[in-house]
């Protein structure tokens, strides 16, 4: 009898634990494999393959999750590796990048509604296109919706209105173009909205400051213009990201607690509010590139939360009180192309490794860092005052007339294009004629295009030394003629020295070794394209001296490369145990690596021809005195033999492997940022055959650096290990370009940093 009972309470037991096991319904099975076949059985979904287990129950990982609730569905994340990489999108399928022709995004959320039960849903960089339809609205338990890095175009529906219990919908980085939408406060739950990287346009609405509940609102890189409404309302919101849009109107009053406000690169007018300078919860403010005016609010430096403040790029005026108060959280100031006149404050004047204060660009009173005099601050200042009623209508007046005359130049164009139109048809059909190279040694493409370089080029370059031709006399006292003492090292291309100007600036000077001697012309050429490669994480070309050049363009024996002197040693260095140079955690490796990206990116994209084999190395990646970057030896390509290699009919290809190149060699200096210089000296090889390892947690423990273990998050470190990997494939057509590099590593910072800050807040609150 004892038994018996024993027998019963194991049966209920039993159904009790099948009673609450999830067991999805047959049709939610369905649906799920039948998304799979609408996404083109993308590899993320591999492990659905003929699997006849409880879906609910699948292991997640970092590209897939599903979570289940009452035998259904709830949550759904997928996340494929279909990055966007183009700037403009007409609507059709492209191979590669977006699904196929066949796709039906109709039929796709037709099955998505099946899952009637979902909660969370997240489907992230798939190659789905076309216009989101309208029957998205019948997912009415939807809580979260992101759908970034698509193909999707046109408006976002309407209908969507009706998710009344939506409160974080993500759009980010697709092709939206329409007006933005005016029904968004009908989301009574909506807390986070962000929709950057689109094309919308028209006004933001006013009805946006109803949604009281938003705490994030992130609409950067769009095309909304017009004016920023009062967001007082919002007293939930933290962030406010409007970059680069042309909204036009003054600053109006913003929420007391609000974190971060990023308004840079807009046509905001007017004064800054002096309101901002009580904004005591704001961490970072960002009003760089843009139209402001007046006085600099001494309120906005010495807020306790202040950490980040750009206002670069103004017409800010006016001088700054000398006994300015710097708040104690405050490391990093820009107000670098102003107006401003008179001495800095001492708490911006001061050398501090804990603060970066940029002030180039105005007619301050100071010897560092390049200025205007003060009568060009003044008569900039005097000159816009000075603008009449008269002269507004003189000047529209001199518009119209150019208006009329560039019409009737279009016009003249068109018909002389239309009569020149049949002409190209028949000379289409007719060998080119071969147009003689000038100048032997320099491919044709590079002389064509030598001098058209990107707006790109420009960036960072803002208060940087101009370009210029040194004597050979300056470098040899500069470096007490080149005595050993001087000597930094010596590479491939040559010795680099240690210099010091009459000034008291500190150079570097590079003694190439040109294996092909180029004529005076031609290698000046090569000079003036390699000196506009300018970027913040670029090392500064500050000149050149050719030795020994005659004035009949003849061959030239000698040649050296001023650089700017970086002070702080090589990024291997800060990697390395054995190294006296403080050992980088892992965020500031992070930063580091980003920066190079940047830097690659920009000289792969940035300027033409594209720089390519870039030479990187850890070696080759310069720290200043605030572990900001600079990447040196780039673009001697354009210098050395590899140039000649550019010439004939394989230009395309040879600039596809040599991209490639720069790819791989990134690829190790990740893999030697992840486990540090001592087992990266082991040998490609070695390393290759370590990769296993990174698989596993013990893996990990016995080859990654442990000061990054120590100081990085796993979901983190995973992404970065993940991009590592496709970098450093044997196969270079699966190899990512920098902009999936750098989009990568962007995410493992900003994953890395909620980490921090979450880690922080738990350390600080509260038992």
């Amino acid at each position: 009898m004892g038994f018996f009972k024993i027998f019963v309470i194991v049966l209920v037991i039993c159904a009790f634990f099948i009673a609450n096991t999830y067991q999805l319904q047959s049709y939610e099975i369905q649906a799920l494999l039948q998304l799979r076949k609408h996404l083109e059985y993308p590899v993320q979904l591999d492990v659905w393959e003929n699997y006849h287990g409880d879906f609910c129950s699948l292991t997640s990982t970092l590209h897939m999750s599903i979570t289940c609730q009452d035998n259904s569905v709830t949550e759904l994340k997928i996340k494929g590796d279909k990055l966007v990489k183009l700037n403009e999108f007409h609507g059709f399928a492209i191979p590669n990048q977006t699904l196929s022709e066949g796709f039906s995004i109709d039929s796709f959320v037709t099955t998505l509604t099946r899952l009637s039960s979902l909660k969370v849903l997240t489907l992230v960089s798939l190659g789905i296109w076309g216009p989101l339809p309208d029957k998205i609205h019948r997912l009415a338990s939807l809580e979260l919706l992101d759908m970034s890095s698509n193909f999707l175009f046109g408006s976002v529906p309407f209908q969507m209105s009706r998710l009344i219990k939506l409160h974080t919908l993500t759009l980010d980085a697709n092709f939206f173009n329409e007006t933005f939408p005016d029904w968004f406060d009908s989301l009574h739950n909506l807390t986070i909205l962000s929709l950057k990287n689109n094309r919308l346009k028209g006004q933001f609405p006013s009805s946006m400051s109803k949604i009281t509940t938003l705490t994030d609102i992130v609409l950067s890189h769009n095309v909304l213009s017009g004016k920023l409404p009062d967001l007082t309302a919002l007293s939930k919101l933290l962030l406010l990201d409007l970059r680069e849009n042309h909204l036009d109107s003054e600053l109006p009053p913003l929420p007391k607690g609000l974190t971060t406000v990023l308004l840079s690169s807009n046509v905001f007018t007017g004064e800054i509010p002096v309101e901002f300078g009580t904004l005591n919860q704001l961490q970072h403010l960002d009003l760089s590139n843009n139209s402001l005016s007046g006085m600099l609010p001494a309120g906005l430096f010495s807020l306790s939360s202040i950490s980040y403040l750009n206002l670069a790029s103004n017409v800010l005026s006016g001088s700054l009180p000398g006994h300015l108060n710097c708040g104690g959280e405050l490391g990093f100031v820009d107000i670098s192309d102003n107006r401003l006149v008179g001495g800095l404050p001492s708490c911006l004047n001061t050398i501090s490794d804990k603060r970066i204060v940029k002030v180039g660009g105005n007619c301050l009173s100071l010897d560092t860092q390049y200025q205007h005099s003060e009568g060009y601050c003044k008569q900039a200042n005097s000159d816009k005052k000075q603008i009449t009623g008269k002269q507004i209508a003189l000047l529209a007046g001199v518009i119209g007339g150019i208006v009329i005359v560039v019409v009737f130049l279009l016009v003249v164009l068109f018909i002389f294009r239309r009569k020149r139109h049949a002409r190209n048809m028949v000379d289409k059909h007719i060998p080119p004629k071969v147009v003689q190279n000038t100048q032997p040694g320099v491919p044709s493409e590079l002389l064509a295009n030598a001098r058209v370089i990107s707006q790109v080029a420009n960036t960072g370059s803002q208060g940087a030394p101009s370009y210029r031709v040194f004597s050979l006399e300056e470098l040899l006292e500069a470096t007490e003629n080149f005595d050993q003492s001087a000597l930094l090292g010596e590479g491939s291309v040559g010795k680099i020295y240690k210099g010091r100007l009459e000034n008291g600036a500190y150079i570097a000077v590079r003694s190439l070794n040109v294996y092909k001697r180029y004529s005076n012309r031609n290698l000046k050429l090569r000079l003036d394209l390699l000196s506009k490669f300018r970027h913040p994480h670029l090392v500064s070309l500050l000149g050149h001296c050719i030795d020994g050049g005659a004035p009949d363009d003849s061959t030239v024996p000698r040649i050296f490369l001023i650089y700017e002197y970086i002070s702080n040693g090589n990024f291997r260095a800060h990697l390395s145990e054995n190294s006296s140079r403080k050992i980088l955690k892992w965020s500031d490796r992070l930063s580091v690596l980003i920066g190079v990206a940047k830097a690659v990116h920009f000289l792969h994209t940035g300027v033409i021809p594209s720089s390519f084999s870039n030479r990187l190395k850890t070696s080759n990646i310069l720290l200043d005195e605030h572990n900001m970057a600079k990447l040196s030896d780039f673009g001697m390509s354009i210098l050395m033999e590899e140039s000649e290699k550019a010439k004939g009919d394989d230009v395309t290809s040879w600039h596809m492997t040599k991209k490639e190149d720069d790819v791989y060699n990134f690829g190790f200096i990740l893999l030697e940022s992840l486990v540090g210089p001592s087992v990266s000296g082991k040998g490609e090889a070695f390393l290759m055959n370590e990769m296993a390892s990174f698989g596993s947690q013990d893996g990990r423990r016995r080859i990654v650096d442990p000061i990054v273990l120590a100081t990085s998050s796993n979901e983190s470190l995973s992404i970065v290990i993940s991009i590592t990997n496709k970098c450093i494939s044997t196969e270079s057509s699966t190899r990512p370009s920098f902009e999936d590099v750098l989009w990568n590593l962007q995410y493992a910072a900003q994953v890395q940093a909620t980490a921090d800050a979450d880690q922080k807040s738990d350390a600080t609150s509260p038992s």
